[in-house]
């Protein structure tokens, strides 16, 4: 059964609050928009949430929410029976319908398609994949990508509409992405990214977009570029052999020689408990949920060090924020003070946090993701890159390599497919 209520939210200014209307329809689908009414709050009756019937404008203003509350229940019925999607949308749509408020949409505006997206991701079909709702990096991605176009429309002193995303376009946007505001080449190609997938879905719901917005092309940083951080089997024994002046270090140390070992991202690490692990014919297991992929993966652990540390207790919990600090601090600690190229976060003169490169200590340099990638690469030829890629969830090979920014090569597959037969053999 669907109910519709209202409530006052924060103030337009100092007389009057903004009306908002709540529509709970069904478990977990409740929404909540603006009516386009505001009203003074000591003219609202904060317990039947309508308007006090103490003047004429109250009055009114009664009958128009008790009109959008039966207009919203009628369109109810008549959308369920279409197999319509009933979401927040949706709802502002029938508010302009009631009023008789609604205006032609400029669905080629880039923003309002962006926004669109942004605004049904849970809703939205997976491309390649039988599944609904993009990932929550993904729509935070969109988000950060959403305020990008909207200093550039500033920058440019225009709306930007779909029709004018050509390749000419990109390649303006591009070098404004890597010029004024100087991002690294891997994060202005995500934004290029970012261009044609708004485009192609535009397309594909039929909005009218330029012809040339499929030959965009495509870039990332070349191999040359990409700097990859990770500690060898030797440096991470030094953090192993390094004591901990206080608690929290000695926690974030043992996540840190758990990670090495278990080769996930920060945030499905940090979610490991004592009911992820289990026995397999007597090896220590730990099951892991990959939040951003969604994939169900199981590790053995073989280190026996790790295995006496986690069969007494799993560290204990911390955010990801205070391990990636925490992390520095035990590298530092540990002596991993080579010069080492890479990307490192600072603020600029006009207060914007962007990566800047440089050679720095390497304990500087190192996060939660280091983890992962040394795990991949320390393995990389010493175990199977099918078996590494079913633990760190890639799906492709290409992708595995240049995560590890490795190059295929064909002598040393030959050379683990013969040592592991001979292996099979015996």
């Amino acid at each position: 059964m669907a109910t519709v209520k209202y409530r006052l939210k924060r103030n337009v200014n100092k007389d009057k609050s903004t009306i908002y209307v709540y529509l709970s329809y069904g478990r977990g689908n409740m929404f909540e928009v603006k009516t386009g009414f505001s009203i003074d709050p000591k003219d609202w009756q904060l317990k039947l949430g309508f308007p006090k019937q103490n003047n004429a404008e109250s009055k009114y203003l009664l009958s128009n929410l008790k009109s959008l509350e039966s207009f919203i229940h009628d369109s109810l019925n008549s959308s369920n029976s279409k197999g319509e999607l009933i979401d927040k949308h949706w709802l502002e749509l029938k508010i302009k319908e009631c009023f008789n408020r609604v205006e032609k949409t400029d669905l080629e505006v880039f923003t309002n398609h962006l926004q669109y997206i942004i605004d049904n991701a849970h809703n939205k079909k997976i491309r390649g994949k039988n599944s609904v709702g993009l990932s929550e990096s993904r729509i935070k991605g969109y988000k950060t990508f959403l305020g990008i176009i909207e200093e550039y429309q500033q920058v440019k002193g225009k709306t930007i509409r779909l029709t004018e995303i050509t390749n000419l376009f990109a390649e303006d946007f591009k070098n404004w992405l890597l010029k004024s505001k100087q991002y690294s080449v891997a994060y202005a190609g995500k934004q290029i990214d970012n261009l044609k997938a708004v485009c192609n879905d535009a397309e594909r719901l039929g909005i009218p977009t330029h012809s040339n917005a499929k030959n965009i092309e495509s870039f990332t940083e070349s191999d040359e570029e990409r700097f990859i951080v990770t500690l060898s089997f030797e440096e991470i024994k030094l953090i192993y052999d390094t004591p901990m002046p206080t608690n929290y270090l000695e926690n974030a140390k043992k996540w840190m020689l758990f990670g090495f070992e278990l080769g996930q991202r920060g945030e499905d690490l940090l979610n490991v408990t004592q009911n992820s692990i289990r026995y397999i014919e007597g090896l220590l297991t730990v099951d892991v949920h990959q939040k951003k992929t969604k994939k169900d993966v199981s590790v053995v652990i073989m280190k026996p060090e790790i295995i006496e540390m986690l069969e007494n207790s799993i560290p204990h919990k911390i955010s990801l924020q205070k391990f990636n600090k925490y992390i520095k601090e035990v590298c530092e600690l540990a002596g991993l003070n080579t010069l080492t190229d890479g990307y490192k976060v600072a603020t600029d003169n006009e207060g914007n946090r962007r990566k800047v490169f440089g050679k720095y200590p390497k304990w500087e340099l190192m996060a939660s993701h280091s983890l992962r990638r040394s795990f991949a690469s320390n393995y990389y030829k010493r175990i199977s890159t099918p078996v590494l890629m079913g633990i760190t969830g890639h799906s492709r090979e290409s992708d595995f390599l240049k995560y590890i920014n490795k190059q295929v090569d064909k002598d040393d597959n030959a050379k683990l497919f013969a040592m592991q037969y001979k292996q099979l053999m015996i």
